[in-house]
């Protein structure tokens, strides 16, 4: 069983399909053909297992880091899509303090359906957002600082890293709004400051174009 710390919006959790049990929230999925099913409660955390319905117990295997091989990869995939989607859908976003920021998170979920994937243990600011039909990444949400790209103030801001054509990313590149990529390769990736200067459409076109490339 997993367990994360997360503040809910209970409405969206019961506009998502949640129903309320003695006193917590219960959510199952079937997947893989109803071989298995992902449960899914909330009381005061997040709390998730998957089930093998045929011995109706819990399937650990999807928690064992050692454990490999297609199979347990694609079960451990469809589980942590539905815990993210759902920690997307229904939880309190106090994370982002840019509403472009908000507004590009929104724009991918209705445009594509993916929503950011917080990998890294204890940080829910940094977020990867794969293409759906082969697990590339084609958006990296980031919170850092502005002497990170070379800007003179000294605070936080929200960016996105996007990829773009290869050997061409000078075209598009005014350090400005758009920057060399941090932290990932300047030959294919751009970083984008999403504080509101550059139009939403310019961005979602950038993300589409993104999008795209990860396709190939």
């Amino acid at each position: 069983m997993r367990t994360r710390e997360v503040k809910i919006n209970i409405k969206k959790l019961l506009d998502y399909g949640f129903i309320l049990k003695d006193d917590y929230y219960y959510y199952e999925k079937n997947i893989l053909n109803n071989i298995f099913k992902v449960v899914i409660t909330f009381k005061d955390k997040l709390y998730s297992k998957v089930i093998d319905n045929k011995l109706n117990e819990e399937y650990f295997r999807v928690d064992e880091s050692d454990a490999a091989g297609n199979y347990v990869g694609e079960i451990r995939t469809l589980y942590e899509d539905i815990i993210n989607d759902i920690i997307a859908s229904t939880s309190i976003n106090e994370k982002y303090h840019y509403k472009q920021m908000r507004d590009v998170i929104k724009y991918i979920k209705n445009t594509y359906g993916d929503s950011p994937e917080y990998l890294w243990k204890n940080d829910f600011k940094t977020g990867a957002i794969r293409n759906k039909n082969n697990k590339k990444w084609y958006t990296l949400i980031m919170v850092i600082n502005s002497s990170k790209l070379g800007l003179k103030e000294d605070k936080e801001i929200e960016v996105i890293n996007i990829r773009y054509q290869k050997d061409k990313t000078e075209e598009v590149i005014d350090n400005k709004n758009i920057f060399p990529a941090w932290h990932m390769t300047k030959r294919s990736w751009i970083t984008i400051l999403l504080d509101g200067t550059l139009d939403n459409e310019i961005v979602y076109s950038l993300i589409d174009n993104s999008y795209s490339l990860s396709a190939k």
